[in-house]
């Protein structure tokens, strides 16, 4: 098959890499020639013109959330009428619309392994979502595709995937930089401090635009609504030095926790 991947970005390369090694024809777009240099095993275009010649059967959007459409429409003149464009934006908002007015089959996934945390050559605890709403075989594309590399994968529609983002990553995302708000200069950090630290670390360099996309999700509001309940109830408790009412509380947080998968 032969896929385009737009965006020479960490995940771009990695999709590259990925599927070049699998036997596909490989191109990648990017406007900026700096981000090409490190691709290999794939032909490399800096322009859309170049793609028309390319005639790609699938196109892989791995440009970061804000550009996501942009890049799309970038090159949308010079697609085939039967390419099928695909996404693995972490944030879909958007989306659906743009797919149904497209004019091209369309699938959308979200492999939920960022470069800043998991080893991308052991992804085996990690996990990935796949849009239901999507065309069939480009599902089956990528459901083979992630068995292949030990993912977990979950079946949601856009609706419910930006819905379960707003809790696996926005939610993590505010306590970390709460986290921050709070830190002092520590020069001799528990292990427990050190660990945060280095989420804290990496998740600060991240893009700007992939923070924002994921925290402007429509959902997270009420996500912040519950956080900033549950902090004022633990609040009070530790205030008011309440020893009961605190093993109350962490017995339901073990309870939370026990119901998750994995325990």
């Amino acid at each position: 098959m032969k896929i385009l991947i737009l965006g020479a970005g960490k995940m771009g390369k990695f999709f590259c890499d990925l599927l070049s090694d699998r036997g596909h024809e490989m191109a990648i777009f990017d406007i900026d020639p700096r981000r090409l240099l490190y691709t290999f095993n794939c032909r490399r275009f800096g322009t859309p013109e170049e793609i028309e010649e390319f005639r790609p059967d699938l196109v892989i959007n791995a440009a970061t959330v804000k550009y996501t459409i942009p890049a799309f429409e970038r090159v949308m003149a010079y697609l085939p009428e039967g390419a099928m464009l695909s996404d693995i934006a972490s944030v879909k908002t958007g989306l659906p619309e743009y797919y149904a007015s497209c004019g091209h089959r369309f699938v959308s996934t979200h492999p939920m392994f960022g470069p800043t945390f998991a080893s991308l050559s052991n992804l085996s605890n990690e996990n990935a979502i796949i849009i239901s709403e999507g065309d069939a075989a480009g599902r089956e594309f990528f459901r083979d595709l992630y068995e292949s590399l030990g993912l977990n994968i979950a079946d949601y529609t856009f609706a419910e995937h930006d819905l379960t983002t707003s809790y696996t990553l926005s939610l993590p995302f505010v306590s970390t930089f709460l986290f921050v708000e709070g830190m002092d200069r520590q020069d001799v950090p528990g292990t427990t401090f050190n660990r945060h630290l280095a989420i804290a670390r990496g998740l600060l360099g991240e893009d700007d635009f992939l923070l924002q996309e994921i925290l402007f999700n429509p959902n997270t509001p009420a996500r912040l609504e519950e956080m900033a309940r549950a902090l004022d109830r633990l609040r009070h408790l530790i205030a008011a030095r309440d020893a009961e009412g605190l093993r109350a509380h962490l017995s339901h947080l073990r309870a939370i926790l026990s119901s998750q998968p994995g325990h």
